[in-house]
C-alpha cells in the first residue's frame, strides 16, 4: 500500500483541483493543436509550401515543449496529467481536421486552433489569479503571449 504525502504548497485542494482541471483542458487544447500543425506540416503543398513548411515546425516543436510544461504543472499541483487521445478528445475545444486541406485553409484552422487555446489559457486566470499560484500564473501568461503571436503570424499571411 503506497500513501501519498500530502500537498502543502499554499494553495488550498480545492483550488488545486481547480487549477488542474483547468489546466487539463490548456493540455488537451496544446496537443491536439501540436497534432494538428505536426500533421499540417507534413501535408503542406502549394506555392508557399517552404515558408508554411517551416513556419509549422517552429510552430509544433514550440507546443511539444509546452505540453511537457503544462503536464508537469499539473502534477506539481498533485494530480495526474491527461494523456491519452481518448481524454484530449474530452477535454479540447479544438476538433481534428478531416483529409488534407489546402494550404490557406489549414492556415486558418491554425488560427483558430491558436485563438482556442489562447481562450482556455485565459478562462483559467481567474481561478488561477484567486488561488495566488503565481508559477501557474505565469505559465498561462506566457501560453497566452505565445498563441496570440503565433495566430496573429498566421493570420498575416491570409488576410487580403
Amino acid at each position: 500500500m503506497t500513501k501519498t504525502a500530502k500537498i502543502d504548497i499554499g494553495i488550498k485542494d480545492k483550488d488545486r483541483k481547480a487549477i488542474a482541471d483547468g489546466l487539463s483542458r490548456l493540455l488537451a487544447d496544446t496537443y491536439t493543436l501540436y497534432l494538428k500543425t505536426h500533421n499540417f506540416h507534413w501535408n503542406v503543398t502549394g506555392p508557399m509550401f517552404q515558408t508554411l513548411h517551416l513556419m509549422f515546425e517552429t510552430q509544433y516543436n514550440e507546443l511539444a515543449l509546452a505540453v511537457d510544461q503544462i503536464a508537469e504543472r499539473i502534477r506539481a499541483l498533485g494530480y495526474p496529467a491527461p494523456g491519452t487521445y481518448a481524454d484530449y478528445v474530452k477535454l479540447s475545444s479544438i476538433k481534428e481536421t478531416a483529409g488534407v486541406p489546402k494550404a490557406e485553409k489549414m492556415i486558418a484552422l491554425l488560427v483558430e486552433g491558436q485563438e482556442a487555446v489562447a481562450r482556455t489559457a485565459r478562462s483559467v486566470f481567474p481561478v488561477v489569479d484567486k488561488a495566488n499560484d503565481e508559477p501557474s500564473a505565469d505559465l498561462l501568461t506566457q501560453r497566452m503571449q505565445i498563441h496570440e503571436k503565433n495566430a496573429w503570424m498566421l493570420r498575416s499571411l491570409i488576410e487580403k
